[in-house]
């Protein structure tokens, strides 16, 4: 590892220099995968098929679980290795990233077992009915029985090699195989190719996250002895400072994300009832909102390692600097983001299908949920911070409050009083309060850091 390099990035660089040398890249690939999804949904919708666009749809749910594992062993062993590395303890940096490795590894085995085992009641659970069901299941065997050990260490793997700085490396193995989906949806999906529909965008995704597994694979054994990311079995063997550490972060991001499921699932279930046209409107409205969405999760996971770094080594002063100014880009970006979608929703729905009544029930969707984009990266980046510092379970309180006391009792009363439609507001009415409970806690948080930090002050 270029140690004195990356601490100069850590320590030293101008906050501006810092963040956006470990932010871009990784905004960069988020959006690459927020294409790589809206490449499903979009060669998808060129069949003009609803049932095949509402197979993706209501798929997503599962997918979205991957990240359970993926914020388990990627958020919480990256935590881990960045406050690590801040205390200069170079054996836990390889220690931790190991043993997130292969805990991952045993997941996404595990993950894969169950839903083959538990296929029919699951995708009675997702909201599939007889017309969904086969078309949602096609999908779900290429992404999950055969694809959820790529696609959860693709990503994992991605975090370990972020942890230590190298953003520009773990953006090109996301990157690389967002672009090889992008490639090969079309030859899956078309009639003029291999005409799978569904099937064809999950075996895509299937191929895509072996390739950029592939990719990192091989870099780790290109910088074997520059890196500290470790691989090798015997490192991970658990220690219960390790354990802790990983899991006293991870845990809490991974019920977060369970709780992001149970609130797709719900709302697909609450859509679901108002035929496949609402259904495949709903996916394309939340997959179009997730593009200013991943511009804020990139500035969010892009200075974790910043803020993890310069808390473990007691610099609560560049670490408040850090988030500030990653606070004021992001939000600047994605409240524009948001105001071109406010204006021209119906416009950019029609870019993924031109079905009148899915335009229609998407023109609406696409504008309820865009107005709570800026309270949104508000909260991630907040988050973000609580993660980075090793504070999982003041991360694990937003998360139930976002789902459990705010989204879903939001969901519920909004489709009850304004029937479909009020399901897309449910976000924006939770993000709101969930923002303005960020400002005060991270206030506190900054100020006790600042205190307590002989460099802070």
């Amino acid at each position: 590892m270029e140690d004195l390099k990356k601490a100069r990035i850590f320590e030293d660089a101008p906050i501006p220099k810092a963040v956006m040398t470990m932010s871009i890249p990784t905004i960069l690939s988020s959006l690459v995968m927020v294409l790589y999804n809206l490449a499903d949904t979009y060669f998808v919708g060129m069949l003009d098929n609803p049932i095949q666009n509402s197979a993706v749809t209501l798929a997503a749910p599962v997918l979205l679980a991957f990240n359970a594992v993926n914020n388990l062993f990627g958020v919480g062993s990256s935590s881990m290795m960045s406050r690590a590395l801040g205390g200069k303890d170079l054996d836990t940096v390889r220690r931790s990233s190991a043993f997130g490795f292969y805990c991952a590894l045993l997941c996404a085995i595990l993950f894969s077992a169950g839903f083959t085992a538990l296929r029919v009641p699951v995708l009675a659970l997702l909201g599939a009915d007889a017309d969904t069901a086969r078309a949602t299941g096609e999908y779900l065997f290429w992404t999950v029985t055969c694809g959820a050990a790529p696609a959860i260490l693709n990503v994992v793997m991605a975090y370990l090699v972020r942890a230590e700085g190298a953003t520009l490396h773990a953006s090109i193995g996301s990157m690389s195989g967002c672009a090889l989906n992008i490639v090969l949806d079309p030859i899956f999906i078309l009639p003029w190719g291999l005409d799978m529909g569904a099937a064809g965008a999950g075996l895509a995704t299937f191929l895509s996250n072996c390739a950029a597994c592939l990719y990192f694979f091989i870099l780790l054994a290109f910088r074997r002895g520059r890196t500290c990311v470790c691989l090798r079995p015997a490192m991970a063997r658990p220690r219960r400072e390790i354990v802790k550490g990983v899991f006293g972060v991870g845990v809490p991001a991974a019920i977060q994300n369970l709780l992001n499921v149970t609130g797709m699932t719900v709302l697909n279930n609450f859509t679901s009832a108002y035929g496949a046209q609402a259904v495949a409107a709903m996916g394309i409205s939340h997959k179009v909102s997730m593009v200013p969405m991943q511009v804020a999760m990139g500035f969010s996971q892009g200075i974790m390692p910043l803020v993890s770094y310069n808390y473990g080594s007691g610099n609560g002063r560049r670490m408040k600097d850090v988030f500030f100014y990653a606070s004021r880009i992001s939000l600047g970006i994605i409240a524009t983001v948001s105001l071109c979608y406010y204006l021209f929703s119906q416009e950019v729905v029609t870019l993924f299908m031109k079905d009148p009544e899915i335009v229609a029930y998407g023109g609406r969707f696409l504008r309820g949920m865009c107005l709570g984009l800026p309270f949104l990266c508000m909260d991630f980046l907040a988050v973000g911070v609580f993660q980075a510092c090793g504070f999982g379970k003041k991360a694990l309180l937003f998360a139930i409050l976002r789902k459990i006391v705010l989204e879903i009792p939001a969901l519920i009363v909004l489709n009850w009083l304004f029937p479909l439609y009020g399901l897309a507001y449910a976000q924006c009415t939770a993000e709101v309060v969930l923002a303005t409970a960020a400002i005060i806690v991270l206030a506190a948080l900054f100020r006790d850091v600042e205190e307590n930090s002989p460099l802070g002050r």
